[in-house]
């Protein structure tokens, strides 16, 4: 069996998940996109305190900018379980990427690589016409994925786009949604959007506090510019138009505060269709969060 902590950005799970996993003898498998990548720590939250004291898995495993996605992460996630049962520790995955936790519960078929040519050609069409307008035809094809993702997610909308083109197959019939590969016990994180709102804004300033501006530029030093501008690195792309001097510090944070949101929403939308069993962190607090989950998984680790 494998336990489940998941939620929204900035709702105290990872934290929550370090203290379960010192009580119950586990071991930490993130499900965060950006977490996977090297070099990257201010701006992806990586729990940095609890890794010094619980091991973690998938996390600092590829430089920005190499080929990662939701099926890598299957395979590489069912390694890591096997190795942490083989040693009697409890898996506990935790993470806000929905479609990483989607592929490993449900798994996903081989998708065909890449098709770097088409894949510019798609990526040119979004930068002209926006993401919106790639967005529509993907929707026209395979609603079932787009109702999924988000109409800014240029690169999971090029992908899919990019798949049906090269085999004629929605990107939706390569991944499963029935029943579970796994034995999992899953909880989701909940916070009022109030408190959420703020400790995202919280958050961020902190970031800036503890140098991210500085770790964007040390990204940029190494190359990793190109990247940093995808969908996906939520608070990064936002800093490079500062570090430019097309807009202030000031706006480059509200840039990112906006987006953390925008994607918090997301994320809240996708688990609450989950059914996974709620915890109320802003009644119970941090500790009594993670205080409950540790009565309720207790029984099913003996």
């Amino acid at each position: 069996m494998i336990l489940l902590i998941g939620g929204p950005t900035a709702s105290g799970k990872s934290f929550i998940a370090c203290q379960v996993a010192k009580v119950l003898n586990g071991e930490i498998i993130s499900a965060d996109s950006m977490s996977v990548y090297r070099h990257m720590d201010i701006g992806t939250a990586k729990p940095l305190d609890c890794m010094k004291v619980i091991k973690h898995h998938m996390i600092d495993i590829i430089d920005p900018g190499q080929t990662f996605d939701a099926k890598t992460f299957e395979e590489l996630s069912c390694k890591a379980i096997e190795d942490i049962e083989s040693r009697g520790k409890l898996p506990i995955v935790c993470g806000g990427t929905y479609l990483y936790i989607q592929a490993l519960l449900y798994g996903i078929d081989e998708s065909p690589p890449p098709d770097w040519s088409l894949r510019e050609r798609l990526y040119r069409i979004a930068k002209e016409k926006g993401s919106h307008y790639l967005y529509e035809k993907l929707k026209a094809i395979d609603k079932r994925y787009a109702l999924k993702i988000s109409p800014n997610d240029s690169r999971r909308i090029v992908r899919a786009l990019e798949v049906f083109i090269q085999t004629g197959k929605p990107f939706s019939s390569f991944h499963h949604w029935g029943k579970p590969k796994v034995e999992f016990k899953a909880f989701y994180i909940k916070r009022s959007w109030e408190t959420l709102s703020r400790r995202i804004e919280e958050r961020v300033h902190q970031m800036i506090k503890d140098g991210l501006v500085e770790e964007v530029k040390r990204l940029v030093d190494m190359g990793f510019e190109s990247f940093l501008t995808s969908p996906q690195a939520i608070g990064y792309k936002e800093l490079l138009p500062y570090l430019k001097g097309l807009i202030s510090l000031e706006e480059a944070v509200e840039s990112i505060i906006k987006n953390t949101k925008e994607y918090a929403k997301r994320q809240i939308r996708w688990f609450r269709r989950q059914g996974w069993e709620e915890v109320d962190a802003e009644r119970l607090g941090i500790e009594g969060s993670a205080d409950y989950i540790v009565r309720a998984l207790t029984p099913l680790c003996k």
